[in-house]
């Protein structure tokens, strides 16, 4: 964006996508980006496919609502974020078949919304309505920090949903981990069997979170 003189629009801090903004979206996150992790496991044995939300209406999104509160009327109020999509409905087919073909899809978080126009959809957001619609046994959040911490800083092993409305309503959890903590109950309520927010930087946190007794990072289930 920066390169090609876009200027970026926050409201209330959350950034606003346009016309010119999307396009950037969909050529870095669905082209660059995508191919290079493609390549990456590529040169490491596998064998990926990169794609996005678009690729045979994988993903069908809609414009996202966002609501504020004002501290002092308490007010609510809609913001409007422009181009920027909620995941509305997953369809499997093309998942199904380049998973029966043992391939690995690396997917880029852009969708298409019914009147044809582009979306761009939060990460995170984007992860938990793929894994619902597979009902996959776990989800994986990859992030810069050990997990959930609790207001000691201290790492919290495991949640149910329960626990998880009760620390966003305390203010534990906050800022950025509060749309990943929606995400994971979203994922759980549409059936995946756990979830788990962990450490990126970590050598060998997937290995660890999958295969050991240890684990890593913080497990959400439903109850």
């Amino acid at each position: 964006l920066d390169r090609l003189g876009i200027k970026s629009e926050f409201r209330e801090g959350l950034r606003v996508t346009d016309e010119a903004t999307v396009e950037v979206v969909e050529m870095v996150l669905a082209g660059s980006i995508n191919k290079q992790i493609v390549g990456w496991i590529s040169a490491e044995g596998g064998k990926a496919i990169g794609l996005c939300g678009k690729d045979g209406n994988m993903v069908r999104a809609r414009r996202a609502a966002r609501t504020v509160t004002d501290p002092d009327s308490h007010i609510e109020r809609h913001v409007d974020l422009g181009l920027v999509g909620e995941p509305e409905h997953v369809d499997r087919t093309v998942l199904d078949a380049v998973l029966k073909a043992e391939l690995i899809p690396v997917l880029a978080p852009v969708a298409v919304g019914g009147d044809g126009q582009t979306y761009n959809v939060n990460a995170d957001t984007f992860a938990g309505a793929i894994a619902g619609a597979m009902r996959a046994k776990r989800l994986l959040l990859l992030t810069d920090v050990p997990g959930v911490l609790d207001k000691n800083k201290k790492l919290i092993p495991e949640l149910s949903i329960e626990d998880c409305r009760r620390l966003i309503a305390d203010g534990t959890i906050t800022a950025g981990m509060i749309p990943k903590i929606e995400t994971c109950i979203y994922a759980l309520e549409q059936g995946v069997e756990a979830v788990v927010i962990l450490d990126g930087k970590v050598p060998h946190a997937v290995l660890l979170e999958l295969f050991t007794d240890y684990g890593a990072g913080t497990l959400i289930r439903r109850s």
